[in-house]
Parts: C-alpha cells; sequence; structure tokens
C-alpha cells in the first residue's frame, strides 16, 4: 500500500505518469474571478453548515419537508414540522447563523479561516514557504481552540516540540482525514494554468498534518482550482488535471474516478449519491476518500453549474460544507465574475466574512479577491 500511496513529493512525482509540466508564462487571473471564487467558497460552505453531521437520509428529509428538494436553495427551519427537527436536528453551532431566515454575512467557518491563513502564508514568506514556516504561523496566528481533527493533533504536537512532518504522523489518527484539503484553494488560485506549481505547494503545507491520501487531497484540490484558474478549462477539465498529480494507484485515484463515472452514467444524482454511500459508507464523515468521490460526482454531474455545484455537494451529505465550499469555489472560477453567480448565492453573504484570523474579522470578499490577485504568479512579478 505504501508503495502505492507515498507521502514524500518526489515520490509522489515519480508515481504520476501524466504530472503536468510546469508552465513558464501562465495566464493571468482576473480578480474579478478571484472574487467570484471567494464568494463561491463562501456560499458553498454556508450551504452545508447547518446539515453538517447529519445522514443523508436527514438532510433529504428536512429539504423535502420544506419543499426544498432537489437542493436549490438554502436551508429553513420555517414550516419544519416539529417531529422531523426533533429526529434530524440542526447543527447546533451553525444553525443559529446559516439557515436562510438566519443569514446575516458569512459566519465563521475553518473551511474560510484557512484560506485567510494561507493569504498571510504568502504574504509573509512567499510562495518558497517551507512547512515549517507554515507551522511558526499557526502558533502566532491560529488560536487553538479553531483547530480540528488532524489539524489539532499537530498543533498539539508542535506545542510538544516535536517538527513537521512528524507533527503529522505522532499520535495522528486523522491524517488522512479532510483537513488539508479545505487548505489547498489559495495555493491553486494563485497559479493560474498552473496546477504542477499549485500542487507542490498544497503539498508543502499538507504535510504539517496529513500524510498519503489526506495530502493528495490537497494537492488533488490545488491543481484543479489551478487549472480552472487560468480558463482554458471547463469543469470535466480541471478534474483531470487534479487527477496528474495524485498517484493512479491510490485509493484517492480510485475514488475521485468512481465519483465522476458514477456521475456520467445516471440523470438522477440522488442515485448517484446512493452508489457512493453504498460503496464508502463504512467510513468516518470526515475522512477524504469518501468527500473526493462526492466532490468529483457533483462537480462532473452538475456541469459546470454553479448552483448545481454546490447544491449537489451539499446534498449527498458527508462534509457538507467543506464540500460544498470546495465545489462553489471551482464552480465560482468557471463563472468567472461575481455577477455570474446567483443573487440568492451572494446578497445574503453581505460581503463581510466573520472570522478570529487576526486582520481579517469583517472584511469584504473584493479586498479579499485583491490580496489574492496581488499574489498570482503575473502580479507579484510586475515592475
Amino acid at each position: 500500500m505504501e508503495a502505492d500511496e507515498p507521502t514524500e513529493l518526489t515520490a509522489i512525482r515519480a508515481a504520476c505518469p501524466d504530472w503536468p509540466a510546469p508552465r513558464t508564462d501562465p495566464p493571468p487571473v482576473s480578480q474579478d474571478r478571484l472574487h467570484a471564487a471567494w464568494l463561491g467558497r463562501a456560499a458553498g460552505c454556508l450551504l452545508g453548515k447547518p446539515v453538517e453531521k447529519l445522514p443523508l437520509a436527514g438532510i433529504r428529509a428536512l429539504a423535502r419537508a420544506t419543499g426544498n428538494w432537489p437542493l436549490a436553495t438554502w436551508f429553513t427551519a420555517k414550516g419544519l414540522p416539529a417531529e422531523l427537527a426533533a429526529t434530524y436536528p440542526w447543527n447546533r453551532r451553525s444553525a443559529p447563523t446559516s439557515l436562510a431566515e438566519n443569514i446575516d454575512g458569512m459566519p465563521e467557518d475553518d473551511d474560510l479561516n484557512h484560506p485567510l491563513l494561507t493569504l498571510l502564508l504568502l504574504q509573509r514568506y512567499g510562495p518558497s514557504f517551507t512547512t515549517c514556516d507554515l507551522a511558526r504561523l499557526w502558533l502566532d496566528e491560529l488560536p487553538a481552540g479553531r483547530t480540528f481533527t488532524a489539524e489539532r493533533i499537530a498543533y498539539r504536537n508542535l506545542l510538544d516540540g516535536i517538527e513537521p512532518p512528524h507533527t503529522a504522523r505522532y499520535r495522528n489518527p486523522f491524517r488522512e482525514w479532510i483537513g488539508a484539503q479545505i487548505r489547498a484553494d489559495v495555493h491553486g488560485w494563485t497559479h493560474p494554468g498552473d496546477p504542477s506549481a499549485a500542487a507542490e505547494q498544497a503539498h508543502r503545507d499538507a504535510v504539517l498534518t496529513h500524510t498519503a491520501n489526506g495530502v493528495y487531497g490537497a494537492m488533488f484540490t490545488a491543481a484543479a482550482l489551478a487549472e480552472a484558474a487560468g480558463g482554458e478549462s471547463g469543469v470535466h477539465g480541471a478534474l483531470a488535471a487534479g487527477l496528474r498529480v495524485v498517484p493512479p494507484r491510490s485509493r484517492f485515484a480510485h475514488a475521485v474516478r468512481l465519483g465522476v463515472g458514477a456521475a456520467r452514467g445516471e440523470s438522477d444524482f440522488d442515485a448517484v449519491a446512493d452508489r457512493l454511500h453504498a460503496e464508502y459508507g463504512g467510513y468516518h464523515w470526515v475522512h477524504v476518500l469518501p468527500n473526493a468521490a462526492l466532490l468529483a460526482a457533483a462537480l462532473t454531474h452538475a456541469d459546470g453549474d454553479f448552483s448545481d455545484s454546490i447544491c449537489r455537494a451539499v446534498s449527498g451529505g458527508w462534509d457538507t460544507d467543506s464540500n460544498g465550499a470546495t465545489a462553489g469555489s471551482l464552480a465560482g472560477l468557471l463563472a468567472g465574475s461575481p455577477d455570474a453567480l446567483p443573487d440568492r448565492w451572494t446578497t445574503p453573504l453581505k460581503n463581510r466574512l466573520a472570522t478570529s484570523v487576526p486582520g481579517f474579522d469583517s472584511i469584504g470578499f473584493d479586498a479579499l479577491a485583491g490580496q489574492t490577485h496581488r499574489l498570482t504568479h503575473k502580479e507579484a512579478h510586475r515592475p
């Protein structure tokens, strides 16, 4: 298994026969496209927040009871029978800020905190940052109480004097969960058209906390987003670019291929989700493998449509806010500008993000797009 699923970058590259060639002159990405990606990530995350941790049957029941199935807009408690609400309670931390009747800007979430930290990382250390630089940044800027699963274990290991990359392995049962994947977006956004560079950068980030398939989740996402940011490929090309940086014999690559194949062969997305749950039902809902299969299936089935992308990703269950966020990020890039995103997803965000990451609380997504744009290859090297 280890031979098919290495963690070291040199071994990963050696295992990938179709690793993309580096781009010597990558295409530029517009600030509008990055703005749409930030908005898409936020909207997809927010859509998934109230049903995080719920079983697939519960998500479907709650949406059907309020006339929102197939899922097409925000979840709501209005009109929900009390008995059903008691059977499938909303996520207690998220419902007060993420149901349709409660949304007032984008509330704090680790799926947005980590992209903010990546911005800080690149602003402070540049694209040649080391994994130790990321560790130092976390200790300086990331409140320990805002870490979860693999990130919390790695944080504790750092406090105990354990150095990266051993932080990912020492007493860390979560090292192949989804945490590294949710940190990958900015690595992809800032390397438009260059999946190779995006994946390598995401790898340096991911190995602080994850190994093998957990690392592949970050590399796949960064590469797919880089391809989409370049504006030269659609969703299917972006997913293919992501697969080129993942060892083809790994379980992660199998999960993505399974998700893509299931989506291509079935018009009813409920049936697609049922098939994936039958295949991966034994995994924890935060493990990277079931979520990779679902994300790939949702994006493939939606065929680039923004609303369909985030709704399918969330409606399939498991890590609903993380999958919604990544789907929204990629679909937002493909949409190309904030004006191309439906108002029902962007207006409630009120161009305001809550966070405990220092210096970013209440920042607007337009401002974040500007900061991200200045970190892209073209802008960073502009005279």
